[in-house]
């Protein structure tokens, strides 16, 4: 089975945060769309292993950042590498409450869900929520799509995403090719430079093995 073929569907790259109590959390999804425009409905499709998934049925609420093509690509490593069991992840990223969710401000804009409904399958929860707030932030530039993270910034899915394909083979050729330990980033070349940082998740040169 060529699963490869999935890359060609439309998705786009999203931040879906929640509350763990009092603190905020959340995630990168790209499996987000929406159902019905009056009411207004999205679903969201969220891995069991996600931290997330776990505070969003428990806080019944979840809040969808839109990412754009010119929104850093850390986001993506801070939210979607590492576990907010963890971390705090929404420390040091750029956010704002509203309706009592944090939402990213670098990013398109945003989408406030309640939890109507929710449907599982074998590894993700499906998510059906009634919006009751959106805003588009003046000025950002166009969202951000999965073909565009894959092909342009280069990025990696995170294990739990649903297009996530392991052992993601690049057809790029080059002297070496030296693989982020937390995110996946390839880079290729003679080495790693010292002073080089992971585009996706910020870490060092020192997080870069070359790949056997």
């Amino acid at each position: 089975m060529d699963k490869t073929i999935f890359r060609s569907m439309s998705y786009g790259v999203y931040a879906v945060t929640s509350l763990d109590g009092a603190r905020g959390t959340g995630c990168i999804a790209n499996s987000v769309m929406q159902i019905t425009s009056e009411p207004a409905t999205i679903a969201v499709s969220m891995n069991h292993d996600n931290f997330t998934n776990q505070c969003i049925a428990k806080d019944g609420r979840f809040a969808i950042s839109i990412l754009s093509e010119k929104s850093e690509p850390t986001i993506i490593g801070t939210l979607g590498f590492q576990s907010g069991k963890d971390v705090n992840k929404l420390e040091g990223v750029e956010h704002e409450m509203v309706a009592g969710l944090p939402v990213l401000t670098d990013t398109c804009g945003y989408i406030i869900c309640e939890v109507i409904n929710q449907m599982e399958t074998s590894s993700h929860t499906v998510f059906l929520g009634k919006v009751v707030d959106a805003k588009s932030y003046e000025g950002a530039a166009n969202a951000m799509t999965y073909a565009y993270y894959h092909n342009v910034v280069k990025g990696k899915s995170p294990k739990n995403a649903p297009t996530y394909i392991a052992e993601e083979v690049s057809e790029k050729l080059a002297v070496h090719k030296y693989v982020c330990q937390v995110c996946g980033h390839e880079y290729f070349g003679e080495s790693v430079p010292a002073d080089y940082k992971c585009p996706i998740c910020g870490q060092g040169a020192d997080k870069f093995k070359l790949a056997k």
